[in-house]
């Protein structure tokens, strides 16, 4: 959560996952303020999630755009996993205010939980969690 869980980072990812790679259009599009908006940036380049790729409008000096890395490309299913939720709970009743589909048959995207063997599992209530092999016990602070 250090790495996502800032309020404006998902905002951020979303407009670089639907195209929106330049500061200054994501600033217009979003309304963040100028720093926060640089500072998420920063972040997630440090973090490897972006990466700044450098480009020249004629006449002026190089900027740059943001571009999904491999670890960002891997974050698609989350935000497909939140818009999802959003839809389901906060949408308009027109409709979503975005749609991801497939693009080449644009049916639209949604996120599955299947475990290893291929099973999907659709009853939240049959996912249980266990120490995985990383797990460390946690001694009392002092």
């Amino acid at each position: 959560m250090e790495i996502l869980g800032e309020k404006w980072t998902m905002v951020v990812l979303r407009e670089v996952f639907t195209g929106i790679r330049r500061f200054d259009d994501m600033r217009v599009r979003t309304r963040i303020p100028r720093q926060v908006l640089a500072n998420r940036l920063a972040a997630l380049v440090g973090h490897g999630v972006l990466r700044r790729e450098p480009y020249q409008e004629p006449g002026a000096r190089v900027r740059h755009e943001y571009r999904l890395t491999a670890k960002g490309f891997d974050l698609y299913p989350v935000l497909i996993a939140l818009a999802g939720w959003g839809d389901r709970y906060l949408a308009d009743p027109q409709g979503p205010p975005i749609e991801f589909v497939h693009r080449d048959c644009a049916a639209e995207l949604r996120v599955e939980i299947r475990c290893a063997d291929r099973h999907e599992v659709t009853d939240h209530r049959d996912v249980l969690s266990r120490p995985g092999p990383g797990a460390r016990r946690r001694t009392p602070a002092t």
